[in-house]
C-alpha cells in the first residue's frame, strides 16, 4: 500500500512515519511538506512545496494513494480565530478536496483532539474550528474517514514535539506518563499506538468514525472496531 503523511515533522507525524516504515504492507510513504525531512529509508518519497494551498503541480504524484494520515496541526495559543481557522480548517480541506478527487477510494485519517466541539457552537475557539473541520471531512466522499481525538500522547522512541512548551511538559511528566496510562487508559495513548491505529484504519478502509484515546488504543491492536 502507498500512504501519504502530511505533518511528518511533528510529534504525531514522527510516530506515524516510524510505524509506516516498519509495516511490511506499506511499500511507499509519501511525505507532503514545506521542507525536507531527514530519512534514510528507501520507502520514503518527499514532495516539498512552499505553498500547500496549491497542489496543482503535484497532482500526478498524488494519484494511486491508499491512505492519507493528516497529522499537521498548530497550537491555537496567541492566534486569532481567523488565523487558526486558515491553518486548521482551510488547509486541511484544501488538501482533502484534492485527494478525494484523485483517490475517491482512499481512507483519510485526521488528527483532531479530545474536547473537539462537533456542534461548532461552543465557547472554545480551537474546539469549534476542529469541529468544523471534522464535520466537513465527514461529508467528503472518501471510502473511509477516521477522526482521531487523542487527549495526552506519550512520545516514544526518542520522538519529541516541535513546540517548546510541549517539550517542557513532556520532560516534566515523562516519569508519570506510563503510570497515568495505566490508571487512565481513556486519556493517554502513545505515538506508537497512534501510528498502529492509523495503519489499521487504512487496512479496514471504510466508514465514518470518531475515535477517542481508548478507541485509538483498541484500534492499534486490531483493525476491527467494536
Amino acid at each position: 500500500m502507498r500512504v501519504l503523511i502530511v505533518g511528518a515533522s511533528g510529534m504525531v507525524g514522527q510516530g506515524v512515519l516510524r510505524e509506516c516504515l516498519a509495516a511490511p504492507d506499506v511499500e511507499e510513504v509519501i511525505l507532503l511538506a514545506r521542507s525536507t525531512i531527514e530519512s534514510a529509508s528507501q520507502k520514503v518519497r518527499q514532495l516539498v512545496r512552499d505553498d500547500l494551498f496549491d497542489l496543482t503541480s503535484l497532482e500526478p504524484e498524488l494519484r494511486g494513494i491508499d491512505a492519507c494520515f493528516f497529522c499537521l496541526g498548530v497550537s491555537s495559543s496567541g492566534m486569532s480565530e481567523a488565523a487558526y481557522r486558515h491553518v486548521t480548517f482551510d488547509l486541511t480541506l484544501t488538501v482533502a478536496n484534492v485527494l478525494v478527487q484523485l483517490n475517491p477510494a482512499m481512507t483519510f485519517i485526521y488528527v483532531s483532539g479530545a474536547g473537539t466541539d462537533s456542534s461548532e457552537l461552543g465557547r472554545s475557539m480551537w474546539a469549534r474550528v476542529k469541529g468544523q473541520t471534522e464535520n466537513a471531512l465527514k461529508k467528503l466522499p472518501f471510502a473511509g474517514v477516521y477522526l482521531f481525538r487523542p487527549a495526552i500522547i506519550q512520545p516514544l522512541h526518542g520522538i519529541q514535539s516541535k513546540t517548546s512548551s510541549y517539550r517542557r511538559f513532556y520532560k516534566l511528566t515523562r516519569p508519570l506518563l506510563p503510570v497515568m496510562k495505566s490508571l487512565f487508559p481513556s486519556f493517554v495513548v502513545t505515538t506508537e499506538e497512534v501510528g498502529q491505529a492509523m495503519l489499521n484504519a487504512m487496512r479496514r478502509g471504510s466508514g465514518r468514525f470518531v475515535l477517542e484515546s481508548r478507541d485509538i488504543a483498541r484500534l492499534a491492536l486490531s483493525p476491527s472496531i467494536d
